[in-house]
């Protein structure tokens, strides 16, 4: 079944359900057991805050994220296409491990008012029951997300009619903000945006995915770009083909055939590691880069030799093994989800502040510890800040 309507306190379940899931960590590159810093060399759109020479009062700096997303490969212009984006909801509304509506409305704020502004948003959500199919491939998969709930102490689990009010806030805003809201039953959001991208370049429009997700590196080409939110830096970081190269040296597709090999410990992948100890990290990188795909390798090595004994012989044993890590890890593209040209139209902007605001109001009476209020007023409002209040909110 899929759900086209703005979110409401029926569906609460599924923002439950992935709120539940645990945090979302930066992950180590796969290529190398470094962990890679995505501030570094990345095309920013910042929300910094940054104090003048002489005054107390600091300063906005003016910001044109179009610049940045009008990036590719290679520095060479080429004819603009009109961008869609595609909201992630869920592990927004995390604060580190914690469940937090103050990190939704406070990434919200700035996706809406420096990185989409007028274009097409479809914000997106996990179906109820999740990915029914991946946990039917791998019964693992994600089950240690459901054992950190469990470990949640009363006050940092959120009960069922608190996420359902909590929600229903969450679908307000987002409605008011003309932001559509997509959910499909049986299936995570991650695979309705890889659908949905799919029929977005189709009919010739680029595609921005706003998550932190590392999943969506997959889809990265010269039409996807992800859009991913740095905490630490509390702004938004664009992430394009030319970046992904850059990091990990190789293809979408080859990296993902890779964490087929390594395992996904963070989504409760098993690696080939776990059957054939010696086969680590080093080996499966050589090899990928090689063969350039997990399949094709998989093919190399049934009819002729590949690697050293241990390598050929895990390879041809655990072909199956490896091949149910790729239908588990890879984003399906075939959801039962169509397209609506409405979803295409310009975003009306002219509600957001109001919508933030009240937003911002509906929290500042919550029992909700605020985070950040005095710079989320300034950033909803659009009001001056002085400095010696930031460093009192930061300190």
């Amino acid at each position: 079944m899929v759900t086209t309507t703005m979110l409401s306190v029926p569906n609460m379940r599924t923002l439950e359900t992935r709120l539940g899931a645990g945090s979302y960590l930066a992950q180590p590159c796969f290529w190398c057991s470094c962990n890679f810093n995505p501030t570094v060399s990345l095309s920013v759109v910042s929300c910094k805050i940054q104090k003048p020479a002489t005054g107390l009062t600091t300063k906005k700096t003016k910001l044109n994220s179009s610049d940045s997303l009008n990036q590719t490969v290679g520095g060479h212009n080429k004819e603009k296409k009109k961008r869609v984006f595609f909201l992630d909801v869920n592990p927004l509304c995390y604060e580190g491990s914690k469940p937090s509506l103050h990190s939704f409305l406070r990434w919200l704020s700035l996706f809406l008012s420096q990185v989409s502004l007028t274009d097409p948003v479809i914000a997106v959500v996990d179906g109820e029951r999740g990915s029914e199919h991946r946990r039917q491939l791998l019964p693992s998969y994600k089950a240690q997300r459901t054992k950190f709930m469990r470990h949640l102490s009363s006050s940092q689990r959120l009960s069922k009619g608190y996420v359902g009010k909590s929600y229903q806030v969450i679908s307000d805003v987002l409605r008011k903000c003309n932001v559509p809201i997509i959910k499909v039953d049986g299936h995570e959001a991650d695979d309705v945006v890889a659908t949905l991208a799919g029929q977005v370049l189709d009919k010739g429009f680029r595609v921005v995915i706003a998550s932190p997700d590392k999943d969506f590196k997959q889809l990265i080409s010269e039409d996807v770009q992800i859009v991913m939110p740095l905490p630490e830096l509390r702004r938004w970081s664009f992430y394009t083909l030319k970046h992904y190269k850059d990091q990990y040296n190789c293809d979408p597709q080859s990296d993902l055939s890779l964490r087929c090999i390594v395992g996904d410990e963070v989504d409760g992948v098993p690696g080939i590691q776990h059957v054939v100890p010696s086969f680590g990290r080093k080996t499966a990188v050589k090899l990928i880069k090689k063969h350039g795909s997990l399949e094709n390798l998989l093919g190399a090595a049934a009819i002729r030799t590949v690697g050293k004994p241990y390598a050929q012989d895990a390879l041809t044993k655990y072909a199956d093994y490896l091949r149910r890590n790729y239908q588990v890890l890879a984003l399906k593209r075939d959801v039962n989800v169509q397209l609506l040209e409405e979803w295409l139209v310009d975003r009306n902007t002219n509600n957001d502040k109001i919508a933030l605001s009240t937003f911002l109001k509906y929290l500042e009476g919550s029992k909700e510890r605020i985070g950040m209020p005095k710079i989320l007023c300034c950033i909803v409002r659009g009001t001056p800040i002085y400095a010696n209040e930031i460093k009192a909110v930061l300190s």
